[in-house]
């Protein structure tokens, strides 16, 4: 194995951000890495192909929630962009949970996935050109993957796994609770409810620069990849809606912003 690995190496150094390791191996290479189990070969980044298992399993990361979030600190310096990007975070776990996946793992596309922004602030740029930066500090690859994904009409990349399609369902709907929160007088997004939400979807002056064609979609895409079908608009914006009102205080959507006028 170790023999056909050696043999495939330039075509793994080859490989791009987001690629499926056995897909830039040679057929035969691949088979023998199913037999043999793990293998790990160390190419500048880590590249390990395991055997595959039925069932889900937890990816393992280098980076941890502290990092990222000193990530988000130096390259983030707009408040609301880090409200944003907390509240997609919070999303992301709740449906990890909801579906049997890895919360860290989610948590870390939420928290990382417009990172970039002020740096790179346009789609032709945003998230491709910041992916490397994460990379080198230790994002997993699903992480990257769906971070691209994003965006897939700048990066090229498309949606394929749950963490994909929910990111981008879940990013712009946070928009619309986050609005729903700041129009009340006591700024606490723990007094939100979905009928409120509702009832001004239709209403272009809120929550203005939400995108509800897209919102729809996404919503509509994440449901076909992972509800078979089963979730509807206001299904997936109640849930949104929960996991924000459970995240309420680091949102600094719990009053506070009432209370100091």
């Amino acid at each position: 194995v170790l023999q056909g690995l050696a043999m495939a190496r330039g075509v793994v150094e080859k490989a791009r951000i987001g690629s499926d390791v056995e897909r830039c191996l040679p057929k035969s290479v691949v088979l023998e890495i199913h037999a043999a189990g793990e293998v790990t070969m160390d190419l500048g980044y880590d590249l390990t192909c395991r055997r595959r298992r039925a069932g889900r399993r937890k990816e393992r990361t280098a980076m941890d929630r502290s990092s990222a979030w000193g990530i988000v600190t130096e390259h983030v310096a707009a408040a609301g962009l880090r409200r944003h990007m907390l509240a997609v975070e919070a999303a992301m776990r709740f449906y990890a949970g909801k579906l049997g996946e890895d919360p860290e793992l989610w948590g870390l596309a939420g928290l990382l996935h417009d990172y970039d922004w002020e740096i790179h602030p346009t789609l032709e740029a945003h998230p491709k050109a910041g992916i490397a930066l994460l990379s080198a500090a230790g994002a997993p690859e699903p992480v990257l993957q769906a971070i691209l994904s994003h965006n897939e009409e700048g990066t090229g990349v498309a949606r394929r796994a749950a963490i994909d399609f929910a990111l981008l369902a879940c990013d712009e709907v946070t928009g619309l609770v986050i609005a729903a929160a700041l129009v009340r007088p006591s700024k606490d997004v723990r007094d939100v409810e979905l009928k409120s939400i509702q009832k001004r979807w239709k209403e272009k002056s809120f929550a203005a620069g939400v995108d509800r064609p897209h919102v729809e979609s996404a919503t509509a895409d994440f449901s076909a990849a992972c509800f078979a079908g089963g979730l509807d608009l206001w299904q997936h914006v109640g849930n949104v809606l929960t996991a924000m009102q459970g995240a309420a205080a680091e949102l600094e959507l719990d009053g506070r912003m009432a209370s100091s006028g």
